[in-house]
């Protein structure tokens, strides 16, 4: 249990430690974020789009 917590904490300091992230860091996050997204265009349209069409008959069903 004590080597556990001690991975723990361990784990916990590395993750608040943000002396090494710096601009480039970021900027390659945002640029897998986008990369990613548009391979998965199609298949996050269509989600959205079930989404959207599932609350209008909730709402229209509310409605009417």
């Amino acid at each position: 249990m004590k080597i556990l917590n001690s991975i723990k904490t361990k784990f916990i300091e590395i993750l608040k430690d943000e002396s090494g992230q710096g601009t480039t860091e970021y900027i390659l996050i945002l640029v897998a974020i986008v990369g990613i997204a548009a391979l998965f265009r199609k298949e996050i349209t269509l989600q959205v789009d079930k989404i959207i069409q599932k609350l209008g008959s909730n709402i229209t069903d509310a409605i009417g």
